[in-house]
């Protein structure tokens, strides 16, 4: 016979938090939903009486995609953040692995001088950046200056480069040396060592500044609404606010609509790279 004190005991305090994470949950979801619901109401109003509209329409999505220059905003955006991901990439992580597995002069005091400058917001050198794209503009041709769409990517390249140098290096200090050091008794030179050895290994923090590197320029308002200023080089954050900038024209349906669509790509680089981000941001927090 069983009784009642061979049952397993359930820890009802589960539950509470159970219920918890639900209702957080919900609040997270809720802004999406009401975009959702926005871009599929017919008019241009952000809110009505009903949540889920009883008429649904994508009349916003096929005036967008129709009607508004979306494709091109969209390109610019992507141009930029994969200009950005591509560089910033490439840089920090030589930057990285040097800091982590280089002693030269000058060392500690480059890893300081990158903390000390995350400390600073990067809105306080929008004016030194602006005059220093203002007057690159005309010794590159236009390349690298104001209203350039390379010149804000190395915009976002240069701001990034700090924290994204960190985290790599406190990856890097995480590997066991020994691998190195046994290419470097089988006759590697440096460079095959970090290229055959470390850099296969290095997956996850990868795709960690990659992600980050990506997101930064496709969700940035404030920098690309002073460095752009012709339609063609708008990117998406600066066409959208167009939707809604007349006092008596505001059109947030096509504002929601563009909203959802410009979200994709950030879902899919997300979703395709999000296995890897926790282990690429934790590695290195705990040594030993």
């Amino acid at each position: 016979m069983t009784t009642s004190d061979n049952k397993p005991k359930v820890d009802r305090s589960l539950y509470a938090w159970h219920a918890v994470l639900i209702c957080c949950l919900c609040l997270f979801l809720l802004p999406a939903f009401l975009v959702v619901m926005a871009a599929l109401r017919e008019g241009g109003s952000l809110v009505s009486a009903e949540i889920i509209p009883s008429t649904m329409t994508l009349k916003n999505f096929s005036r967008l995609l129709n009607e508004t220059p979306f494709w091109r905003w969209m390109l610019n955006t992507l141009v930029v953040s994969t200009i950005s991901t591509v560089i910033a990439v490439a840089v920090t992580t030589l930057a990285g692995y040097a800091f982590s597995r280089f002693r030269f002069r000058g060392r500690k005091n480059g890893l300081l001088f990158m903390i000390l400058l995350q400390m600073f917001p990067a809105a306080m050198s929008m004016v030194a950046i602006f005059r220093l794209l203002q007057s690159l503009g005309p010794m590159t041709g236009g390349l690298i200056g104001l209203n350039s769409l390379f010149g804000l990517s190395l915009v976002y390249i240069g701001a990034g480069i700090p924290f994204n140098s960190w985290i790599i290096k406190g990856y890097v200090d995480a590997l066991p040396i020994e691998l190195e050091e046994s290419a470097y008794l089988d006759g590697a030179t440096p460079w095959q060592t970090f290229s055959q050895v470390v850099f296969p290994l290095m997956g996850p923090v990868l795709a960690t500044v990659a992600v980050f590197n990506f997101i930064a320029p496709y969700s940035d308002f404030v920098f690309p609404s002073v460095l752009l200023f012709s339609e063609d080089q708008y990117t998406l954050a600066i066409g959208m606010q167009g939707f809604i900038t007349g006092d008596f024209s505001a059109n947030w349906s096509l504002f929601a609509a563009s909203a959802v669509l410009g979200s994709l790509p950030i879902l899919v680089v997300f979703f395709s790279l999000q296995r890897f981000l926790v282990q690429g941001l934790t590695a290195g927090a705990v040594k030993g």
